[in-house]
């Protein structure tokens, strides 16, 4: 994506909550086409009870080395079980393990209870090498609009605004 990035496509998605609170957490957008930006998530996870309540997000992009920064913001849809299937398949062992505990963000009294849903996990994944959650699921965001930003030292920073409208893009130039 970008040279010299470490770790171009990790972004920001900040999601609201049932009760309107805003939340934000650092992802991995796993592919841009012409759909949206794709990420996958537990639906059980805070983000995917978010996006359940509120279909909407905004990810942000943001790289110090080149300053530059993309924001995405949009509605959320759910790409659909065989996408869903593919991306967790796609996944490391170890992260298809994690993913199987549905456990994320729980209170963990104890440290040892991980190895031991871990090893759950594993031994599922031995017996059924295709075994997919159905919670996991793969994610796009439908942009409305995409905003790029380029830092320049004399603070006149290039802002461009797209707005989706029914005929395609509209393009705006921001003040810094």
């Amino acid at each position: 994506m970008l040279a010299g990035v470490p770790e171009p496509h990790a972004m920001t998605i900040s999601t609201v909550d049932a009760q309107g609170a805003p939340r934000a957490r650092v992802l991995i957008v796993k592919a841009i086409d012409e759909d949206g930006w794709h990420f996958a998530a537990s639906s059980v996870s805070q983000k995917g009870r978010d996006l359940s309540s509120h279909p909407v997000a905004a990810l942000t992009f943001h790289w110090p080395a080149v300053v530059r920064q993309v924001r995405v913001v949009g509605t959320v849809v759910d790409d659909g079980a065989q996408a869903s299937a593919a991306d967790f398949l796609g996944r490391p062992i170890g992260s298809r393990a994690m993913a199987l505990t549905l456990r994320q963000s729980q209170p963990l009294a104890d440290a040892a209870e991980i190895d031991a849903e871990l090893d759950k996990a594993h031994r599922k994944l031995a017996d059924n090498p295709e075994l997919t959650p159905v919670e996991w699921v793969s994610y796009s965001v439908r942009p409305t609009q995409v905003e790029f930003w380029q830092g320049s030292p004399d603070r006149k920073h290039l802002r461009l605004s797209y707005q989706r409208t029914d005929d395609g893009w509209e393009r705006t130039r921001l003040w810094p």
